[in-house]
């Protein structure tokens, strides 16, 4: 009998303990808009399956201040069983409620990890990455070619083409990308496109530029070519999208056939399916140097924790670990939200054609880091969003854009 009682416990640790001795109810909260419906639908189904535990999902993203919001519930007293923290700046806001995770089952088949002097606090919630993803239709009909956009030259001449040819490519504008502070599209441009300043055309794991920018210095060559690609995507966006587009607005002219580029990264795919896009696209490198880039960007965007003080830890670490190592899991992440899962064990194939594409890279090699994860706070929304909103609305103004950033830089080391 003692053996069987010893079995039946280890066998609930490992399985999360599906039956719960008591209703539980674990309380997420969560960041990407993208997927709230796939989540939803598979913390739905978690609950059916396991009696006594109930998974409520809010979900708060899409520019909305998804940090500012969680400190609001941890002033209140309702710090979620499981919360999603960006990177370093974040998890030092909130490492009092962030539970070491290494001892969990998933950690081996990952190296993702959100990890602090080798302990791991982070569930890494996918894979994703971005380059300027194109509608290879279109630059065919153009006559552009997008192995040859490897530099920033490259995309001046492409740009300046397809431009004079907008009329009979049916085309409101070459690029659709949006940076509005109002329209909550502030991160497109002060985080990701913001990321190609800090690693683009480095080694994947090169973070020297923006540990500079923590000490408060731009490299003024390097942002120089930076700036000037800014200038040059703001030049041939959407005006109306750029200086007013939601994210709906801005996928939907792309999926559309309206422009030829997208600057958005592989969580598009669910929305683009969704649209009923069936031409072909495909990544090319925010190459922003004079020199070639023919890397992309990946990373890890956000990590799941979970709140150590919580009654319900045990649930919460249960139901993250159902999510990667459980037939179900896998497919709600692949199948399900699109995403491209962190874990080694995972065999399933995303279907939409920019994670296909970010896998492939992968693959390849010869990628870039993405490192806004370790700015403090709160800098990209609050610090560096509004010079980029200011910049799309006048980007004949490089020379003040160039200073305000400066600036900006300059107070990192005491944020």
């Amino acid at each position: 009998m003692r053996r069987i009682l010893v079995i039946l416990l280890v066998m609930g640790l490992v399985c999360g303990a599906a039956f719960a001795a008591t209703p539980v109810t674990i309380n997420m909260f969560q960041l990407k808009v993208e997927i709230k419906d796939a989540l939803d639908a598979y913390a739905a189904k978690y609950s059916a399956t396991h009696p006594g535990v109930t998974v409520k999902v809010e979900t708060l993203g899409g520019g909305a201040d998804f940090g500012g919001a969680l400190k609001a519930k941890i002033q209140a007293g309702q710090v979620p069983d499981i919360f999603v923290i960006e990177g370093m700046g974040q998890y030092n806001v909130f490492k009092d409620y962030i539970a070491d995770l290494s001892d969990q089952p998933w950690v081996k088949d990952t190296d993702l990890a959100f990890m602090v002097n080798g302990k791991v606090y982070g569930f890494p919630v996918s894979i994703e990455g971005y380059g300027l993803a194109y509608n290879a239709d279109i630059l065919k009909k153009a006559g552009v070619d997008p192995a040859g956009l490897t530099t920033r030259a490259a995309y001046e001449k492409a740009f300046a083409l397809i431009d004079s040819k907008k009329k009979e490519l049916g085309l409101d504008a070459v690029v659709s990308m949006a940076a509005s502070v109002s329209g909550g599209m502030w991160w497109v441009a002060a985080q990701h496109n913001l990321a190609c300043y800090w690693g683009g055309g480095l080694p994947f794991d090169d973070t020297s530029v923006i540990k500079k920018a923590l000490k408060g210095q731009l490299d003024d060559a390097r942002f120089l070519q930076y700036a000037k690609y800014v200038q040059l995507l703001f030049k041939y966006a959407d005006r109306n999208i750029l200086l007013n587009g939601s994210y709906d607005n801005q996928v939907a002219s792309f999926a559309q056939g309206k422009t030829a580029f997208l600057h958005q990264g592989n969580w598009v795919d669910p929305n683009l399916k969704q649209l009923g896009v069936t031409f072909k696209m495909g990544y090319a490198p925010h190459a922003f140097l004079d020199t070639p880039e023919k890397g992309l960007y990946l990373f890890a965007p956000s990590w799941y924790c979970v709140n150590p003080k919580s009654p319900n830890a045990a649930q919460a670490k249960a139901f993250l670990a159902s999510i990667a190592m459980t037939p179900e899991g896998q497919d709600y992440m692949v199948n399900q939200a699109g995403m491209i899962p962190a874990f080694k064990s995972v065999k399933l194939q995303p279907k939409g054609q920019l994670s296909q594409a970010l896998m492939a890279a992968n693959a390849r090699g010869g990628n870039y880091g993405v490192f806004f994860g370790m700015l403090p706070d709160g800098a990209g929304q609050n610090v560096f969003a509004p010079i980029y909103d200011l910049f799309a609305q006048n980007p004949d103004n490089i020379e003040q854009f160039i200073s305000d950033m400066k600036k900006a830089v300059a107070t990192l080391p005491t944020m």
